[in-house]
């Protein structure tokens, strides 16, 4: 989860000192922060993209294994059909 520091007095702080009546101030400060809290456990890290990068990785070599293999048993299977042919004719 990422982290950002929201410094709720400052803010309300500066609110007051542009006219705003104390009260709703510290109001708004408490919740942009609860906002902020809920919004930033969305967040995606680099370790959370690295991860799944390196599932990706390994998902996409089984995948090129299996094709290898496939790929190898139709050309084989291709060629005892070529081979019989041959034999046929």
């Amino acid at each position: 989860m990422a982290t950002i520091m929201f410094d709720t007095l400052k803010f309300a702080n500066t609110l007051k000192e542009a006219g705003v009546p104390p009260a709703q101030a510290e109001a708004e400060a408490t919740a942009l922060s609860d906002v902020l809290e809920v919004n930033l456990k969305e967040l995606v890290t680099k370790d959370d993209l690295r991860h799944e990068v390196e599932l990706l990785r390994r998902d996409m070599h089984d995948m090129e294994q299996r094709l290898v293999i496939k790929l190898g048993g139709l050309m084989a299977f291709s060629i005892g059909i070529v081979a019989a042919l041959v034999k046929l004719l």
